[in-house]
């Protein structure tokens, strides 16, 4: 089991590797993966159960990327974690490539949904729980989303069946860095008070620091144990840990150019050691 010290330096790794494949594709979504980096490496890492050797293991936990635009975070833990060769991450966004811009099941090993189309991850995430549930597995869901993505009526509705049906193998995560390719979500279409409003829908909620690997253990661990569907609010910065890069909504969706890569990579280096 990895410490938090280890975990840390692994999801620096990972923001390596969404920055040397973005820039190598000269395209893609750095920002919320590297917002997100903190959360997949302890999941990958640490808290799910699952096996790369076996991605098909009926035991597994399962990931379900909502918003599948930060799929170079995911395509990183997956080959850190041994699903698919390192080197293929250069492959990202190329003609005949597994590794396109969103996730896509049945091309990429440990990928458990296609997504991209906004909206429907927490979804999917209820009918796979509810399945577990039937089935008496044991085994845990875990959905990422986007802060701007439950501008989508869909994550709502989703919502309220999973406290309807007591899903409490379900733990859903919003990367809360508050910016989406518009701008800033509260003036795009305000989400607050966003954690009442999931306590309203039934959930147990969690408010944390996403870069604080601790606070993310602790936050799974306690809705682990909990009788009903969970969501973790993560505090977060779109583009954390480039400093140039950190809460600038134009880097949602634009890869580094040539002076910005070294200089991004110099900084992400000095803290993978």
């Amino acid at each position: 089991m990895l410490t938090s010290e280890e975990l840390q330096k692994k999801a620096n790794i990972l923001r390596c590797h969404v920055i040397e494949m973005t820039y190598e594709a000269g395209s893609g979504h750095p920002g919320g993966s590297l917002s997100a980096a903190d959360l997949i490496a302890t999941l990958y890492f640490r808290m799910m159960k699952h096996d790369p050797s076996n991605p098909s293991w009926e035991e597994r936990d399962r990931f379900i990327l909502s918003k599948g635009h930060v799929a170079p975070v995911l395509y990183a833990a997956l080959a850190e974690s041994g699903y698919f060769p390192v080197e293929d991450l250069k492959t990202l966004r190329k003609i005949g490539s597994k590794l396109q811009g969103h996730p896509v099941r049945g091309k990429v090993p440990g990928v458990e949904m296609s997504t991209g189309s906004l909206g429907q991850g927490l979804s999917m995430a209820c009918g796979i729980a509810l399945a577990g549930k039937m089935d008496s597995a044991d085994y845990h869901v875990y959905c990422l989303l986007g802060d701007g993505e439950l501008q989508s009526g869909q994550n709502w509705e989703a919502m309220m069946f999973a406290s309807h049906n007591k899903l409490n193998n379900l733990i859903a995560f919003v990367d809360r860095n508050r910016l989406q390719i518009e701008g800033d979500t509260e003036t795009v279409m305000s989400l607050d008070p966003l954690p009442e409003k999931w306590l309203s829908f039934g959930w147990n909620v969690f408010e944390i620091d996403g870069h604080n690997i601790d606070r993310i253990i602790g936050a799974i661990e306690e809705a682990k144990a909990s009788d009903s569907p969970s969501v973790i609010i993560m505090n977060t910065f779109k583009g954390k840990g480039v400093s140039f890069m950190e809460n600038k909504a134009e880097f949602h969706g634009r890869a580094c150019k040539c002076d910005e890569f070294e200089k991004a990579m110099a900084e992400l280096k000095e803290v993978c050691q």
